[in-house]
């Protein structure tokens, strides 16, 4: 092995707005329209000269390989028509509006089969659905499989106040059947499950403290529910919510599992009401489910979360460059790459730059070594600890600090 072959695990793109147009319904043309008229985007790198990379298929393999990376999965990133935002987790008002949502993560859907299409072999793309029904979103995802959606679906969060059932609910069951039927990994990814904080000047700060919090939220509703219980061949994968949070908060899992079950079997103790019915519920304990179901998509890992990589699940672990975010490593992924890597053995770097992302998503890690052979980075060159941070580096990957942080 002279190259990584090396598969980013978050990536996010989408169609530039008009362009959704053509992938709807045409019933739903008129709505578009209108919409589109007055739609005004909220995010600056949506309206900046770099914006074509979300849908610039020729400018994103270039930019990809150029950083050394052969292959990615991709998650949203820009605004599905009628919209207010990418957020999924707020219910729509309206049974209208809800049906035009609907619509527009089909439009998506579509017009992303056909982009992952542009680059055969190198894209999983990952579908939007919605949670208000069930049987809609079963739907979708079956016909998103079909389509040839590799990267499976991204799970909308359910914050509390969202007015949809909590991710422990079994009204869901249908979604992780089908799931679990068609090998369709369940994606939640970072910031899609904080509820509204409003407008105050505070509000940013408790959002980055919060957020990544919320997203964690999804593992332990779906542990406790029976989730993985019921459906055990089901995939979940975490995705930029960091790695390092995952050893301690898996072990406070297993500490209330172990305590709850106990205290179901004892019924004189004030907790025998917090444990009845939950022994048979949640099956095995939540670090069984961890080592047996669950993934994180570890994007640009930093050098303090490394040292854990045994205690997360080394074949767990998918790095990811956020490309093409501004908080991603491109294009200094190489350089990512070294400062979280270096010194480890070639094998184990391997496995979290590629190789689990290959066996989760489904890609062809032969034909992408044959591709990695002409562009990926060598493993002498991830050997060499990096010295120097690039000067007008932007992701958290390269700031300094960070050693005693775990979460």
């Amino acid at each position: 092995m002279d190259r990584y072959t090396v598969i980013s695990a978050d990536c996010h793109a989408g169609a530039d707005l008009l362009d959704y147009r053509p992938y709807l319904e045409a019933k739903y043309h008129d709505d578009f329209d209108a919409w589109a008229a007055t739609y005004v985007n909220p995010y600056e790198d949506l309206l900046a000269d770099t914006a074509d990379r979300n849908w610039n298929s020729a400018r994103r393999v270039a930019e990809l390989e150029a950083d050394g990376v052969v292959a990615e999965v991709v998650f949203p990133n820009t605004i599905p028509p009628f919209f207010p935002s990418a957020s999924l987790m707020a219910p729509a008002p309206s049974r209208t509006e809800y049906e035009q949502r609907w619509a527009g993560l089909r439009a998506h859907n579509r017009w992303l089969a056909d982009f992952c299409a542009q680059a055969p072999a190198r894209r999983a793309g990952v579908a939007q659905i919605l949670l208000n029904d069930p049987a809609e979103a079963v739907r979708e995802v079956r016909r998103t499989r079909a389509a040839g959606l590799t990267g499976g679906i991204l799970l909308p969060g359910a914050p509390p106040g969202s007015g949809i059932p909590e991710l422990y609910s079994q009204v869901y069951d249908p979604l992780w059947a089908v799931c679990e039927e068609l090998d369709v990994p369940v994606n939640h990814h970072g910031g899609s499950a904080s509820p509204p904080l409003g407008d105050e000047p505070a509000a940013r700060a408790v959002f980055m403290v919060e957020t990544t919090w919320f997203s964690h939220r999804a593992l332990w509703h779906l542990v406790f529910g029976g989730a993985f219980r019921r459906h055990p061949g089901l995939k979940l994968v975490l995705t930029e919510q960091g790695s390092g949070w995952i050893p301690g908060v898996v072990e406070m899992l297993d500490y209330y599992h172990g305590r709850l079950v106990a205290a179901a079997t004892r019924a004189t103790t004030a907790e025998s009401k917090f444990g009845a019915g939950l022994a048979a519920s949640m099956g095995a304990s939540p670090s069984e489910v961890w080592r047996d179901n669950c993934y994180v998509g570890a994007s640009f890992m930093r050098p303090h979360e490394v040292p854990l990589r045994d205690r997360i699940g080394l074949d767990k672990i998918m790095w990811g460059s956020d490309y093409p975010h501004d908080e991603g490593t491109a294009p200094y992924s190489r350089e990512g790459l070294r400062i979280a890597y270096a010194g480890l053995p070639p094998e184990e770097i391997a496995a979290m730059t590629g190789g689990n992302a290959a066996r989760v998503y489904g890609f062809d890690l032969a034909a992408l070594d044959r591709i990695a052979a002409e562009v990926g980075p060598t493993v002498e060159e991830i050997a060499e600890p990096l010295k120097e941070v690039p000067p007008d580096a932007t992701s958290p990957a390269f700031a300094p600090g960070g050693s005693v942080r775990v979460w």
